[in-house]
Order: C-alpha cells, then structure tokens, then sequence
C-alpha cells in the first residue's frame, strides 16, 4: 500500500515560526517518512520529539515503524514521561517509548533545543562498534556546522544509563553517535536535527571508505584553524568545545584567535 506524503510545513528561513499542534505532528511524520526510507529507522527503531512548551512534549509513540506512523498516532507526555491530554482513536492504548528518557534529558541540559532525532544510522553504528571515531577534523563542513561527532559510552537501549551518557556530551554537540546502538541530533525544529543526522551518517560513510582506502590524509592544522576561528566568530562555539578542538585537533582558541598547538 503506498505511504501517504505530507507536505513539510516549515519553510527553512533560518528563523522560528508559530507552529500549531497539528502543524508539529504533520512535521514529525514527515522526518518519521525519511528516517523510515532512508534506512535510519528500521522497524519500529528511532524515536523524534518536540518541545511544545514547559514541561510538554510530542513524542512518536512505542513499537511503530516510523514509515507507517499517523499524525493522530503521535502523543504528548510531561517532564516524568507521562501521557497528558486525552487519549482517544488512534493514540488510544498507546505508550512512548522509555528511549523517550534520552530526550527529556537532552531537553534538561539545552534550553534552546525545540527538537529531538533518535536514529539508528549503520555506518555510524558500525563505526562505533569497530572503535573508529568521528570526533576527528577531517571534513571542512563537519567542523563548520557541528564542530566534532563525539561517541558515547555504551548504555543499555531503552534504560535510565542512555540519558546519563549523553549528560555532558549534549551541553557541547548537537550530534553524537551512541555507542552501539545509533544517534541523536538536536536543533530547533525536528528538519533541522534531521538534516544533522544525514551530516552526521554522510561523515561515517567517507570515514568507512577512507578506511578502505587505507588512507586519511592529514587536515593541515592551520585550514582547521581557520574554521575553528569561524565558529568563534560566528558565535556558535559552545562552553567545552574549544578544549575539545585543542586536545583533538591540535588547533587552541587563546585570548580569541586560533594558535596550533605545540606538540
């Protein structure tokens, strides 16, 4: 049976819109529509939230394939994962799934996050497995846009340990790769934490092939410098990620301008 389309109903003008409830619950089946056909949420895998105020969040509900999911399907629950509002026609019976933990918890830690991608990338998971990090300076519009990819430390899927892995790590990224197990991406609105997501798989997949390869040149530590000196500019470097940079790349932000370290 063919899927339904919904048309996206934000337009990407790089600013916040007022969204009505049903206008976000169109958004999220259509990034549930892309997780589910490009491979990054397989079976009832994955999960996408949004903030919709204080303490009020609409969330995909438990052991749906993203690809099937419906509008009406989608549920709102409180800071303690609790289904709030009525429950009627197709929500009916429906629970949010535990994962939903690791979204409350990236909601704690960044006031400015309005949306949350769980994914289950599989080079990225690969990668993870195979201990191949993309927290490294490799692609200009990697450090450009999300500064490094750091990896977790393995968590137990759907359990409490998933949302203290992500506590620190979270303050400082908008996408991280979870040990084993897939991704999150964060951002204003769930189109935007998607599109980290291809960024953060497109990174894995010239990562695997470079593997392949054999080879990985070098990223001249004076060409990171000046991408790190961007970010800062930019205002976009968030409170850790300089030390990151320094210890990583070689390339330390002192009295505001880049200087290579010594090594």
């Amino acid at each position: 049976m063919a899927q339904p389309r919904y048309e996206r109903p934000l337009p990407n003008a790089g600013r916040p819109l007022p969204m009505t409830e049903l206008a976000w619950r169109k958004e999220v089946v259509f990034i549930c529509r892309l997780l589910w056909d490009k491979g990054y949420a397989i079976a009832s895998d994955g999960n996408v939230s949004v903030k919709l105020a204080a303490g009020r969040y609409l969330v995909t509900p438990s052991g749906f394939s993203k690809g099937f999911i419906e509008p009406d399907q989608l549920l709102i629950v409180n800071d303690q994962l609790e289904v709030v509002g009525p429950q009627h026609g197709a929500a009916r019976g429906l629970r949010p799934s535990s994962e939903m933990l690791l979204h409350l918890e990236a909601y704690r830690q960044r006031p400015d996050i309005g949306a949350v991608v769980h994914a289950h990338p599989p080079v990225a998971i690969a990668l993870s497995i195979a201990g191949i990090s993309l927290a490294r300076c490799l692609l200009p519009e990697v450090v450009m846009t999300l500064g490094l990819i750091p990896t977790t430390d393995y968590a137990t899927p759907a359990s409490t340990e998933g949302a203290v892995i992500i506590r620190d790590l979270i303050q400082r990224y908008d996408a991280l790769i979870l040990q084993r197990h897939g991704s999150v991406t964060v951002a204003r609105t769930p189109f935007e934490a998607y599109l980290k997501l291809e960024k953060l798989e497109s990174a894995a997949n010239i990562t695997r092939m470079l593997v392949q390869l054999g080879q990985a040149s070098p990223f001249p530590p004076e060409e990171v410098g000046k991408l790190v000196q961007w970010r800062h500019d930019k205002g976009v470097m968030k409170p850790g990620q300089a030390e990151d940079f320094c210890e990583t790349c070689g390339v330390c932000l002192r009295d505001g301008q880049c200087r290579l370290a010594a090594r």
